[in-house]
């Protein structure tokens, strides 16, 4: 579900155009058409028009350096013996490496069986760049549908896309506030990160609460936000539906064993986040965030209901370490009797203010 648009940044700041919820009776997709994989589509990716803009980054990070050569560099240097690049490595070079996928028009193609004009504005999302000072934007339902088209969902009825891509907006927002908290919490070292963890979830809620009430003071007053150089910055994103997490795996193997407990439907999509952390000392670390999207069924109201499981990937020691402390310190909280004693100390300060 986390399909952004990978275009480069303009100058000016783009217009926001609100969409609308879902309809109850609107039914959704179950996972983002750009991922989900159809035994009817061939697999090889679509490739985009050469006139369409490509990525700007060049980086350390940058995972396709081997671009094609020009015509001109060709002219300018010898070629050595008969090699030539293999397919899938001219296909790949053409894909966007933000997020692995075919530029696509905003146009209304020509033989597009829309009946229907859909609306061409892209909404910004709230997740900064790691490669520009803007934030993400958010396909346009005819961007949506022009995908959707190119992955061979010739049946899907045009005057729903916008329901589509407000639920797509609304899914990946909830994902990077996610994200969000566990780069509050862990951001700072793994020492300020356990005097937190250690007050459990509940201590992890508490900063959030003190973070917004200070946000919210400082919006009033018209201050700028101290940490605004430190916020995380999403790099880049990869939709992964046919590979499962190891936890999505343990997960539903443990269905078969135990289905009154972990019985449920698998996750339906998958994608990886890497986010650009900015340590104490200054540094810059990326971090790869996993996350698994499961459905949760639908609402009396009629309005889908998901559930996202988000959590560092297991690239490093640190990010074992940081899971560990996030869960565990939960559990350390709840059993060392952390809640009794935090109601005690509120009662104890509540009877000494009475008496003074």
């Amino acid at each position: 579900m986390g399909w952004f648009w990978a275009d480069q940044p303009k100058p000016s700041a783009p217009l926001v155009a609100p969409h609308p919820i879902p309809h109850p009776a609107a039914t959704p997709p179950a996972a983002c058409p750009m991922h989900k994989p159809d035994s009817k589509v061939t697999s090889t990716p679509f490739l985009p028009r050469a006139d369409q803009s490509s990525c700007p980054v060049k980086s350390p990070n940058y995972p396709l350096l081997h671009q094609p050569v020009s015509d001109k560099s060709q002219s300018s240097e010898p070629q050595k013996g008969n090699e030539q690049p293999s397919r899938t490595s001219l296909t790949l070079a053409k894909l966007n490496p933000l997020n692995y996928m075919p530029s696509l028009s905003n146009a209304r193609p020509s033989d597009s069986p829309q009946e229907i004009t859909l609306p061409l504005e892209r909404e910004v999302s709230s997740i900064p760049r790691g490669d520009a000072d803007a934030n993400w934007e958010y396909p346009s339902p005819q961007q949506m549908y022009n995908a959707m088209l190119r992955k061979g969902y010739t049946d899907t009825p045009a005057d729903a896309v916008e329901s589509m891509v407000a639920v797509h907006n609304f899914l990946n927002e909830g994902a990077w506030r996610e994200i969000e908290e566990w780069e509050q919490v862990f951001g700072k070292g793994l020492l300020n990160a356990w005097q937190i963890c250690s007050r459990g979830e509940r201590g992890i809620a508490m900063e959030r609460a003190k973070r917004e009430y200070l946000a919210q003071h400082r919006e009033a007053l018209g201050l700028p936000d101290p940490e605004e150089e430190s916020r995380p910055k999403l790099v880049r994103f990869m939709g992964r539906p046919g590979e499962p997490t190891p936890k999505a795996r343990i997960l539903s193997a443990l269905g078969y064993v135990m289905p009154e407990k972990f019985g449920g439907e698998p996750p339906f999509d998958r994608h990886d986040w890497y986010v650009a952390r900015k340590m104490p000392d200054g540094s810059v670390k990326q971090v790869r965030y996993v996350i698994d999207y499961y459905s949760g069924g639908v609402q009396d109201t009629g309005e889908p209901v998901f559930y996202l499981d988000i959590r560092p990937a297991l690239d490093t020691p640190t990010a074992a370490v940081e899971r560990a402390m996030r869960w565990g310190g939960d559990l350390w909280h709840r059993a060392s009797g952390g809640v009794a004693r935090e109601e005690g100390a509120r009662r104890k300060g509540s009877n000494g203010n009475a008496s003074s």
